[in-house]
């Protein structure tokens, strides 16, 4: 089954980010839309039919950077991709000598587009 066809079944008319998700599995595979976005394939095949478990705030934010060209203003690194943003926010704690890393662990918590949970 296309995962277009696949999002229709479980969203009925899919919002525009799930059908940019649909499409662009059904232009190559799952496994590598996945890696585009960030996440497994099994997710996006729960996503595709509305049965993923999980924050579908993050998993539409990462689409929206990676494959619909969503943009943002980190106070960090300047104009990003959402996508980029969402794995700003995902890196691991602990000693860095990387100022950038640093910046970042003080300013993700608090910038407006922070999705919540560790940074």
């Amino acid at each position: 089954m296309k995962a277009l066809e696949r999002a229709r079944r479980g969203w009925g008319e899919p919002p525009d980010w799930i059908a940019a998700l649909a499409r662009e599995c059904d232009r190559g595979t799952q496994r590598e839309t996945a890696a585009r976005i960030g996440y497994s394939p099994a997710v996006v095949n729960q996503v595709l039919g509305r049965s993923y478990p999980g924050d579908y705030a993050s998993v539409e934010a990462a689409v929206r950077g990676a494959l619909m060209g969503a943009r943002v203003v980190c106070p960090v690194y300047g104009e990003i991709g959402r996508d980029s943003c969402l794995r700003n926010q995902k890196l691991p704690k602990g000693p860095t000598g990387d100022p950038a890393r640093r910046a970042l662990r003080a300013a993700c918590p608090v910038c407006p587009h922070h999705l919540g949970g560790d940074t």
